[in-house]
């Protein structure tokens, strides 16, 4: 994959939401949370070397898949780039997610733990965290920003 510069000029939490549910559960009762991951990137409309790329996780408790707690997280860093070819915004995307990413795990444990629950914490991620970003992977270890 492309080697890309990058800047972070900033990060805000666009979501922070934990609201408990009605499952009840008994004391040694372990659940399945699979969060879900998502990404949006958008590039300022001002200037065409920023771009937003927010990143998401969610935990939703469903019929199917009982959930102790939902909760959602939204945060979305602000970039500068000189990326310019589809090659170079890929891996400007990929990138960005590796830098945002601590930050949404962080972001998780905090929540969790003021809302007085265990805290949670997502696991460590070695590499890009899309399937879809995962051609190439032993490559984005080498990116620097």
């Amino acid at each position: 994959m492309q080697k890309v510069n990058l800047t972070l000029r900033g990060i805000r939490a666009e979501e922070m939401r934990f609201a408990l549910t009605n499952v009840r559960v008994g004391r040694d009762t372990k659940f399945e949370l699979k969060p879900s991951f998502s990404r949006q990137v958008r590039k300022v409309v001002e200037n065409e070397k920023m771009f937003f790329v927010s990143l998401s996780v969610k935990i939703e408790n469903t019929e199917e898949s009982p959930k102790p707690f939902d909760l959602t997280v939204r945060l979305t860093g602000i970039f500068e780039t000189e990326a310019a070819t589809d090659e170079e915004r890929k891996a400007f995307t990929v990138r960005a997610t590796e830098i945002l990413y601590p930050y949404l795990r962080t972001a998780v444990t905090s929540l969790t733990s003021a809302a007085f629950a265990a805290p949670l914490m997502l696991p460590v991620v070695n590499g890009p965290l899309f399937p879809e970003d995962r051609e190439d992977a032993s490559e984005s270890s080498k990116y620097t920003s």
